[in-house]
């Protein structure tokens, strides 16, 4: 064949390059309300505009979303565990190993070049030769090869395109995994304060009844009342300073947990001791149609979707034929001193061994299986998806409604420990005044230990449930900042 009628054949194909079997790529429509049911509700579960409407999108900058909280020690705390926690640096190392495989894949659009000089050493066989005598020779050469796989069919091509879409995923993971761990970093700090707060109520009831055991050790002595109650007001003083014990080592235990997010060991970090403060932030909870476009979560699981897509196109390229050119242009000579003589120049067009141009007949169904899997892989990507839309949408309607109800049981939790305050202080008097026993006494501070408890639970779930809030969501946003009510 003619190099013209060679070069007009290879023109010919590579035309075919443009021509991709793979399907066109559209993201599965998901259906989404019109509002959240909960963000129209008061805290009576009384319809309310209370919610504001945001405008936020994936793509913009969260920002330092914590800062809503006020909070200095808790802005370090996030920005120690920013610079080294160890599961944000392993995700951001697996971000860096898609990147590579994407560069990887995407080098197969271009040519494969490469050079080199060798001398070699053979011998002839006669009938190579058509005489009747064999012959050894050496010779040298000096060459450069090239490569390249003609993208016919969009092989080439969807492989190109699945990287990118997992190098894609794998920054939206890096951003889920980033947003957790300042959730996680938030949560646990407002658990410790919390603890801390906990630990205040149980420091000042057991001062209270040391007080009443030495009241009740007064009378005892003086034989007002019997042996009974002395030792009752005595287990009282015992069982308060064991609870505040128990609140210790919880809260040693979440510091130690604290340490390991920011990546330090228990060893090194410490936390001082700060109760907790009634927290109340109005979060702007948007439309659940930008959840699509702010959950990293969401954009990961849409990002393997497209490389699902992609994928099955490669193994539909599967089925038509591949043009693989392969060349080598150089010297050859039989001296060293005359390789790079002109009249000792060399060339070739096509593979040493094999054909240019591969076409499957039969493999027993192989590529059929490819595809049939590649479509599989596809479907479970798609009902991945929406799946994490709906805990998306879950997620958000359950903190929205735990905030709103914890705002009215706060109201109540206020009047019942006014209520138990009251009872206590009742009780103590009449005690002193010999009207009661002193199973009352227990009995009132007992209730009143319990219902500040309670008051101090509540106060660190609202806090929890306002970073759910927020994670749930997304994170803040440009244009939308969050506002304190309160």
């Amino acid at each position: 064949m003619k190099p013209t009628k060679t070069l007009s054949l290879l023109t010919a194909t590579l035309l075919l390059a443009a021509c991709s079997v793979a399907p066109v790529y559209e993201k599965p429509q998901v259906v989404t309300p019109v509002q959240f049911k909960e963000a129209s509700l008061s805290a009576t579960g009384e319809q309310s505009g209370q919610w504001k409407t945001a405008e936020p999108a994936e793509l913009n900058h969260r920002g330092q979303w914590w800062q809503v909280f006020n909070d200095l020690t808790l802005d370090n705390l996030e920005d120690e565990a920013l610079a080294a926690n160890q599961n944000l640096q392993a995700a951001t190392a697996r971000l860096a190993q898609s990147r590579a495989l994407f560069k990887d894949e995407r080098s197969n659009r271009y040519p494969q070049l490469s050079g080199g000089i060798s001398p070699g050493h053979q011998r002839i066989s006669p009938d190579a030769q058509r005489t009747g005598n064999g012959s050894e020779q050496t010779l040298w050469r000096a060459q450069a090869q090239f490569a390249y796989e003609a993208d016919l069919f969009g092989r080439v091509s969807s492989l190109v395109n699945a990287a990118q879409a997992d190098a894609e995923q794998s920054v939206a993971l890096l951003r889920s995994v980033l947003l957790s761990l300042q959730a996680d970093v938030a949560q646990q700090y407002f658990t410790i304060r919390e603890l801390d707060a906990e630990r205040v109520i149980y420091q000042h009831t057991v001062k209270l009844r040391e007080q009443t055991v030495q009241l009740t050790q007064h009378r005892y002595d003086a034989g007002d009342i019997s042996e009974l109650e002395l030792a009752r007001a005595k287990s009282e003083l015992a069982a308060a300073r064991s609870e505040e014990l128990g609140v210790t080592r919880r809260r040693a235990i979440a510091e130690h947990a604290l340490a390991i997010l920011l990546g330090k060991s228990p060893a090194e970090f410490s936390l001082a001791a700060l109760p907790l403060q009634r927290i109340s932030i109005n979060v702007p909870a948007g439309l659940p149609s930008s959840l699509l476009e702010r959950r990293p979560d969401i954009a990961a699981a849409e990002r393997a979707m497209a490389a699902a897509n992609a994928r099955i196109g490669v193994a539909k390229a599967a089925y038509f034929p591949r043009l693989n050119i392969t060349g080598a242009l150089g010297y050859e000579s039989s001296e060293l001193g005359s390789l790079f003589e002109w009249s000792n120049r060399t060339f070739l067009l096509g593979p040493l061994i094999g054909t240019m141009l591969s076409m499957p007949i039969f493999d027993g169904g192989r590529r059929e299986a490819g595809l049939e899997r590649a479509r599989a892989v596809y479907e479970e990507d798609v009902a991945k998806y929406r799946q994490t839309v709906l805990n998306a949408f879950g997620e958000v309607e359950d903190n929205l409604a735990s905030l709103r109800i914890l705002d009215n049981q706060s109201e109540v939790q206020d009047t019942a420990v006014a209520s138990s305050q009251r009872a206590s202080h009742l009780a103590q008097s009449r005690y002193r005044e010999g009207l009661v026993s002193y199973l009352e006494v227990i009995d009132a501070d007992r209730t009143l230990l319990q219902q500040k408890r309670a008051t101090v639970q509540l106060d660190g779930e609202r806090a929890r449930a306002t970073v759910n809030l927020i994670r749930a969501l997304g994170g803040s946003w440009e244009g939308a900042p969050l506002v304190a009510s309160k």
